[in-house]
């Protein structure tokens, strides 16, 4: 078995794979005044909860945008799980040719986006993550990863217009009732998610008559299944799609070692 850490700026999401099989996911708030004891304490009382036996994970593969936190997950597999983390980084990944300016400075999210759904989809294909960011992450038709995009996230711009307006509400971010909203909430909520979809539409055929109209759209991220009702250009959403990525960067990395 193995625990992959998907370390955002927003969430820790965690998930355990059996082999291919994801058998069970949990996430935490990305908090970096936490100590790893803390951190320890929560990872194995949910794979408890989760019915994952800990003595059964064999390894720990991390992917992460924040490293203080890559630091403080590092130490709790060693500390607390008896085994050294394989730490994914976008710039030493092999199974991937990365067409970018510096491979440095590409989030290891965005790579495991791109290569799950090159292996799962195919290429030419888009990946749209609806998180912290709205990230777009492109795969051209030879299978690289060509750039992407970056938006602001939804739940920044909603907390952005509450903070900044002062008698516009805070909003729970879901499906919106109707388009035109009949009070400042749901119109709030018809602007940022019907807004957000037309934008993800707007990109995404400029992105198609630049990669073919062929291109697979893949949503994941904690609001893929809202936007995914209101964005026609979605084609798959897959909210498990970084984990995935990560298990299979992991497998991929370890095969080439062994060539070596």
């Amino acid at each position: 078995m193995k625990l992959i850490f998907d370390i955002g700026n927003t969430n820790v999401v965690c998930g355990a794979f059996q082999g291919a099989e994801l058998i069970g996911s949990f996430r935490l708030r990305s908090d970096r005044d936490r100590t790893v004891d803390e951190y320890s304490l929560d990872v194995i009382s949910l794979l408890k909860l989760h019915n994952i036996d800990r003595t059964e994970i064999k390894g720990t593969v991390i992917g992460s945008v924040v490293p203080q936190l890559t630091r403080m997950f590092s130490k709790l597999s060693v500390k607390y799980l008896d085994l050294l983390p394989q730490i994914i980084e976008a710039a030493k990944v092999t199974g991937m040719e990365l067409h970018v300016d510096r491979p440095d400075w590409i989030g290891a999210d965005q790579i495991a986006n791109a290569y799950a759904a090159r292996e799962l989809y195919g290429a030419p294909c888009v990946v749209v993550d609806l998180g912290t960011a709205t990230t777009f992450d492109i795969v051209g038709a030879t299978g690289a990863f060509e750039g992407g995009l970056i938006a602001p996230g939804l739940t920044i711009s909603a907390e952005a217009l509450s903070s900044r307006a002062a008698l516009l509400p805070s909003i729970e971010l879901k499906e919106p009732k109707s388009l035109i909203g009949k009070n400042p909430r749901d119109a709030m909520l018809s602007g940022i998610l019907f807004g957000y979809a037309s934008l993800i539409d707007g990109l995404v055929q400029k992105l198609r008559a630049e990669l073919g109209e062929q291109t697979k759209v893949v949503a994941t991220g904690g609001l893929a299944g809202t936007i995914a009702k209101l964005a026609t250009s979605i084609d798959l959403t897959n909210p498990d799609l970084t984990l995935v990525g990560f298990r299979l960067l992991a497998e991929q990395a370890r095969t080439s070692d062994i060539d070596r």
